[in-house]
């Protein structure tokens, strides 16, 4: 699969792949896009690269190529940012390379990135919780570490812990997703959710003739809601993160897992709503979580 930037003839300026990175997210990023257009300019654009390489990863796990082909494609992508500032003429690795020198930027973490795209590639399951966490803190988690690099002020720095807390927020986020798109994942051929306690609450998920997603109704039902409040208990973990970070970067860390948390207390609330549809909140939503982050009064799961 191409990349989500097109790949120019010519090399672009620092300033123009930024532009095409930032018009990527305003226009892929239909959650973190929130987030985003709350940061000051250059730390809009940093995160914007960030986004841009992580989407084009995903493209790459979700796309129809053939798996070995989806192989060599994560391949590129590691061998590139392991040679980053080398040339390259595609405009999120141009952005990238400026945003490295600019910002703390743990370029390791989309190699571990790639590795969590790569276990989706081979079908990979999870018999356990921590298994399924670890898939998580690769897929997600990174995003955590690579966004905290980026938001970084003198006291996250100083933190020692702070890498730990953007990583358990990532995992929380990741949780949501994985409740959200059970169906939509069982559908494509992937399961996410830990096959041993799916057996111990005597689930079989599976999708019926009118595609609604069943395996039986009221265990799985009450499955969805206690994963979703264990969920909500890594929100509490991953959002003291917002102590840490100056106002801007706070708004947007809050604004990014709000609209997350919001769709995970919905899930909590009625998981019966994302059996038949990909549930998504409203943009008003997204909007008003949005606005009371840089208010200083994000969602928490204490709300």
């Amino acid at each position: 699969m191409s990349s989500p930037v097109p790949n120019p003839v010519s090399r672009p300026t620092v300033a123009e792949a930024y532009a095409a990175c930032e018009a990527l997210t305003k226009e892929a990023a239909r959650n973190f896009s929130y987030g985003i257009r709350l940061l000051p300019p250059e730390k809009r654009g940093a995160l914007s690269a960030v986004y841009a390489l992580a989407r084009h990863l995903d493209d790459i796990g979700d796309g129809d190529l053939p798996p070995e082909e989806k192989l060599a494609g994560l391949a590129q992508v590691r061998a590139e940012v392991n040679n980053l500032g080398a040339g390259s003429s595609d405009p999120m690795y141009v952005a990238l390379d400026d945003a490295a020198r600019r910002f703390p930027i743990p370029l390791e973490a989309f190699i571990e990135l790639a590795d969590g795209v790569e276990s989706d590639v081979h079908g990979t399951t999870y018999d356990t919780f921590d298994d399924m966490v670890g898939y998580c803190r690769l897929v997600a988690g990174t995003i955590g570490r690579l966004s905290l690099g980026i938001f970084g002020t003198e006291q996250a720095a100083s933190d020692r812990a702070a890498p730990a807390i953007a990583d358990a927020l990532g995992v929380a986020l990741q949780q949501t997703n994985i409740l959200r798109d059970v169906r939509e994942d069982l559908l494509g051929g992937r399961i996410y959710l830990p096959a041993q306690e799916l057996k111990a609450a005597g689930i079989e998920l599976a999708v019926d003739a009118s595609g609604r997603l069943g395996g039986p109704p009221t265990a799985l039902l009450g499955y969805l809601r206690s994963s979703a409040q264990r969920a909500e208990e890594w929100y509490e973990q991953g959002t003291v993160l917002l102590d840490l970070l100056d106002r801007r970067s706070a708004a947007c860390c809050g604004a990014m897992a709000g609209i997350y948390l919001r769709l995970n207390r919905r899930i909590k609330n009625d998981p019966a709503a994302v059996l038949d549809r990909r549930l998504a909140l409203p943009g008003w939503q997204k909007a008003v979580v949005a606005a009371r982050s840089l208010a200083g009064r994000p969602e928490t799961s204490a709300a």
